[in-house]
């Protein structure tokens, strides 16, 4: 009795798995049938089916959702591009003004560089100048009292008509700077008028 019931259970078993893929064969076949046919007539009416399935998806309470969520998210991808590309064009910007400062500080450099290397030229210029007046007035001073020799080795008699042939600020120069006892003999070898006139100049000069 045992195996005929349970014989009896796997044939109702069997019996209600073949119901089963029965209902699902007359309820799936049909409706794939219904849905080609409706494709066809769609697509032969002109109707962009991909676009209307959008438009139904849309309407349908958690694709909406989802369809929102995706345009909010879009949104705010594409806020934050904006935001990136304003802060990277004031960075450029930024970038732009320094290298402007940098060209202007770089000027003022140049500018002082070359206020300095003239002022160098110009200073090696009065230096060399002040070395030749120097060097001229040594050689003048050399001449001077070289000439001065030349007079206290003359002969009195010779060196007193020179000098008064001059005028008398040379002559006065030249007699100042003889010694004392040179200048005596000199002066004993003038006239009397020429004598007096350039010792009363030499005693106005030592004043």
């Amino acid at each position: 009795m045992r195996k005929k019931s349970e014989y009896n259970g796997l044939e109702e078993l069997e019996e209600s798995k073949i119901s089963k893929f029965q209902w699902f064969l007359v309820i799936f076949i049909p409706l794939v049938f219904a849905v080609s046919v409706a494709l066809i007539v769609f697509t032969v009416a002109g109707v962009n089916v991909v676009e209307k399935a959008k438009e139904m998806s849309a309407k349908i309470p958690f694709v909406e959702s989802d369809q929102k969520e995706r345009d909010e998210e879009k949104g705010k991808l594409a806020m934050n591009d904006e935001k990136v590309s304003m802060k990277l064009e004031k960075l450029e910007i930024e970038i732009v003004n320094k290298d402007k400062e940098i060209d202007k500080l770089e000027n003022i450099i140049d500018t002082r560089d070359n206020a300095i290397e003239k002022a160098e030229a110009e200073k090696q210029q009065l230096q060399t100048e002040m070395n030749q007046l120097k060097d001229s007035q040594n050689n003048s001073k050399q001449a001077f009292k070289d000439i001065i020799r030349t007079y206290e080795t003359m002969a009195p008699k010779k060196a007193a008509p020179i000098i008064t042939e001059m005028n008398d600020e040379d002559a006065v120069e030249i007699l100042s700077s003889m010694k004392t006892a040179t200048l005596a003999k000199v002066l004993e070898q003038m006239t009397t008028a020429d004598a007096a006139r350039l010792t009363k100049k030499l005693t106005e000069q030592s004043s």
